[in-house]
This record gives structure tokens, C-alpha cells and sequence, in this order.
């Protein structure tokens, strides 16, 4: 991505220091330090040597004096693909393969209990393209697909809870394709799956040229190291689609995503979308992006007026992970494969909703009597005029 700035935080840390940078990180992140976690010098060194970034921070909980510390370590991956996209399927697949497993085995050398991978992520994001062939190869069963029988094996190997966002195709209901994310276990089984509750219509996001709106509602994974839900890419967007995974009991969301930034792209919302809704819902957030510009063969328009084009792109990474008291980390680079780390103690989500009372001020029942009311067809907006003499 020649051209593209590498981070924001490479940005402001090359025009800010001593107080005005302490500032800035209160004002923008919520902290001064940003406790910065330290990595282990031999992933040091394999991240050199498959060029990729890795970098820990932690979000401590105040002690009690009843419950300990619920300390979990979670990871996330953002990377671009490796082989251009008209390459054999096969091809292009073990090439992510080869390249990410890399990075999962860092993370479990680093002691990664839960980690989740991009959306898509063992394929390029071909939706823009609105071609059914080769794209459609790339669906697999959620169950004992190629793709999840690579993952559960790391995931035995390192006791590792991965969340792996793949294209379903679901077999026992006339071969239809979903945007799944499936839940494999630290013994490497499957737990289970969720698909993307909204489904975008927007640009060269043409996902219902592939798939629909999922039918999973909103599941909440009771691993080993704590609940855990999965809010897929365009999903962020929606609040209500975050608070039922919260009063599901969710205590970490991943929002393993696909988007990218330009002058019409996300990128301006990217950095409080996932922090808002770690603050509404008192529980942690973790937000993924893939990195790089996409080709393909074939040219296709965005729908804007302008010009048909072959890339899809740019992503721009930025992966972070945020607290539920809004405290958030910086992100990974915009343009380079890389491993963040959070160390967080799951005790925070409780202290910060007694603290806040968000969730006790909420007044659910006002508003499902609201809502119900709205999805009436001869629904009239509660608008209140001026009554004129």
C-alpha cells in the first residue's frame, strides 16, 4: 500500500511528545500509558522473519476482595493475501494457510487463550466482483470443512479458543452460502456457529449477490476462558444488534470485519464503533480488519458514477481492542499483517456496570413498547407541531 500512512498512532507519535502526548492519550485512548504487555524475544524474532507486526497491551481490573482476577488473553489477526486472485483456488488458500499459520503459532507461544481471525479471512473479499465463479469454491462446511479441521488442530495444539469467519456453504439446506463465523474450542472442537446478522448492500459491498441475512440470532460461546460473541463486519453498524449479544451475556465481542478507507470508504468510523459499543454494553471489544488492495480480473463499478476499476481496496487494518469503560489500545498497523494482543481481567465488566449504571437506566420496556409500535403499517411518528392561532 505505497502512499498510505502506516497508523494513525505512527502519526501523531512523530508530531507529539512529552506532555502534549500524555494528553493526547488521555483525551483519545482514556490512559496515559498504554501498558504496553512485554513479548516474549523469540516471537519477536518470527515476527521479523515473516514480517508482521505483534504487540500486547493490558487492561487491569481493580482487586476485590471477594471475586480473583478473571485474567484472559486474547488475540487478534489482521493480514493481506498472499497470491494474486486469479490463481487456483487451491492455490490461494494454502498460501493463507501457510502465512497465518505462522501467526497463530505465535499467538500460542505468547499463551493466546482466544484468538479470532478477519472475516473471510482464508480468501480474498470477492463480493465486489458480483461473479459466481471461482468465488463459490471457496464455500466449505462449517463443520469439517478443510478449513476448520486447519484451525481445530492449532486449537488443540495451544489450548486455544480461534474464531474462524469463513464462507458456509450449508449442505443439509440446498447447498446455500452463508458468512459464518465459526467457534472451535481450546480441545479443538467445534462449538459452534454464528452468521452475519446484516448483510450490506453499500459500494462494492455486494454480499447479497452471495448470501443473506443469517438465521443464528445472536449466540453467546461459553468457552473455557469466558463468553464470547461474534458480531461479523457490517453488523458494527447496528446497535441493537450489539446490545443482544450483551444481554446474552457476552463478555468479549470480536468484530471480525472486512472494510476499507478512501475518501467514501469507513475508516472515519472505524475508530468508535466498536469502542461505542464496548461503552453502551459494559463488555470488552475487539475490532479486525483485514490490510492491502485486492485485483481482480474482471472490472466492476462501486455505483458512485465513477470509473469501473480491478481493485477492491484499500483495507486499512487497524485492529484494536477496547475496555467497558471506553479505555481502548492503539491500533495495528494500517498496511502491514500483524498480532495484537489484549490481557484483559473480565472483572472490569462488572465494576464498570456498577459504576455506570448503563445497563440498570436502559428502560428495555419502554422501548420494546416503541418499537412494537413502529413496526405497526399505520405507525405515525410521535412528531409534536406548533399549534398556530
Amino acid at each position: 500500500m505505497d502512499g498510505e500512512a502506516n497508523s494513525l498512532e505512527t502519526i501523531i507519535n512523530n508530531n507529539l511528545n512529552g506532555y502534549d502526548l500524555e494528553q493526547y492519550n488521555r483525551i483519545y485512548y482514556g490512559r496515559r500509558n498504554h501498558l504496553n504487555v512485554p513479548i516474549k524475544e523469540s516471537s519477536k524474532d518470527k515476527s521479523e522473519e515473516f514480517d508482521f507486526d505483534i504487540i500486547a497491551y493490558s487492561f487491569p481490573a481493580k482487586n476485590e476482595q471477594i471475586r480473583p482476577a478473571r485474567i484472559v488473553k486474547i488475540g487478534v489477526i489482521q493480514h493481506s493475501i498472499v497470491v494474486p486472485t486469479d490463481q487456483p483456488i487451491s492455490l490461494q488458500k494454502a498460501a493463507i494457510f501457510d502465512k497465518v499459520k505462522v501467526i497463530i503459532e505465535t499467538a500460542g507461544d505468547e499463551g493466546v487463550n482466544i484468538l479470532c481471525l478477519q472475516e473471510l479471512w482464508n480468501m480474498p473479499m470477492f463480493v465486489a466482483t458480483r461473479e459466481k465463479q471461482p468465488w463459490c469454491e471457496f464455500a466449505e462446511s462449517a463443520e469439517d470443512g478443510p478449513t476448520t479441521r486447519f484451525i481445530s488442530e492449532l486449537a488443540a495444539k495451544y489450548s486455544m479458543v480461534i474464531v474462524s469467519p469463513i464462507l458456509e456453504r450449508d449442505e443439509n439446506h440446498s447447498d446455500i452460502l452463508w458468512n459464518t463465523a465459526v467457534v472451535i474450542s481450546d480441545n479443538g472442537n467445534v462449538i459452534g456457529k454464528h452468521r452475519k446478522n446484516h448483510v450490506p448492500r453499500v459500494g462494492d459491498f455486494n454480499e447479497s449477490t452471495y448470501y443473506m441475512e443469517g438465521n443464528t440470532g445472536h449466540p453467546v460461546f461459553a468457552t473455557r476462558y469466558g463468553k464470547i460473541a461474534v458480531n461479523i463486519c457490517f453488523g458494527r453498524h447496528h446497535v441493537l444488534n450489539w446490545m443482544m449479544f450483551g444481554h446474552n451475556g457476552a463478555e468479549i465481542v470480536f468484530n471480525p470485519s472486512a472494510t476499507v478507507g478512501g475518501d467514501t470508504g469507513s475508516e472515519y468510523m472505524w475508530n468508535i464503533e466498536a469502542r461505542n459499543a464496548a461503552i453502551t454494553n459494559s463488555y470488552f471489544t475487539a475490532a479486525i480488519n483485514r490490510v492491502g488492495n485486492e485485483r481482480f480480473n474482471s472490472e466492476f463499478t462501486s455505483g458512485d458514477g465513477m470509473p469501473a476499476h480491478h481493485d477492491f481496496g484499500p483495507f486499512y487494518g487497524s485492529s484494536y481492542i477496547c475496555a467497558p469503560d471506553g479505555v481502548r489500545c492503539p491500533g495495528l498497523s494500517r498496511t502491514r499483517d500483524g498480532l495484537l494482543i489484549g490481557v484483559l481481567d473480565l472483572n472490569l465488566n462488572r465494576q464498570v456496570r456498577d459504576r455506570t449504571c448503563y445497563q440498570m437506566t436502559q428502560r428495555l420496556e419502554l422501548y420494546v413498547n416503541s418499537l412494537s409500535k413502529v413496526l405497526d403499517i399505520d405507525y405515525k411518528p410521535q412528531v409534536v407541531y406548533e399549534k398556530r392561532k
